[in-house]
């Protein structure tokens, strides 16, 4: 049963960066390989939204608003999925969760807040 552990969240001011990890356990990387992977985020008050994904190819997808600030990468040996954020602004704070996508069923991380205010 494959775990998802989110870290890298924090405090940022506007303009500033962070980059997100999420390990995966209980799997080998080959089977790491073959997933699609994302991250979603969910706002205070709102419903969580996939902000990002890559798929089992490498193929990524990003929500509009992030498309050109985010970028989703994976490391298959060390089965760590990424999410680098730049140009952060406060419409970004949110706690973001990792995901396995496919195949089903879907694996959720525990989330790691993100938050940006100067």
């Amino acid at each position: 049963q494959v775990q998802l552990t989110e870290s890298g969240g924090g405090l940022v001011q506007p303009g500033g960066s962070l980059r997100l990890s999420c390990a995966a356990s209980g799997i080998t990387p080959n089977f790491f390989h073959t997933y699609v992977m994302g991250w979603y985020r969910q706002a205070h008050g709102k419903e969580r939204e996939e902000v990002a994904r890559i798929s089992s190819g490498g193929t990524t997808g990003y929500k509009d608003s992030v498309n050109g600030r985010f970028t989703i990468s994976r490391d298959i040996p060390n089965r760590t999925l990424y999410l680098q954020m730049n140009n952060l602004t406060p419409e970004d704070t949110a706690v973001y969760y990792c995901s396995k996508i496919a195949p089903l069923p879907s694996v959720w991380g525990q989330g790691t807040q993100v938050t940006v205010s100067s």
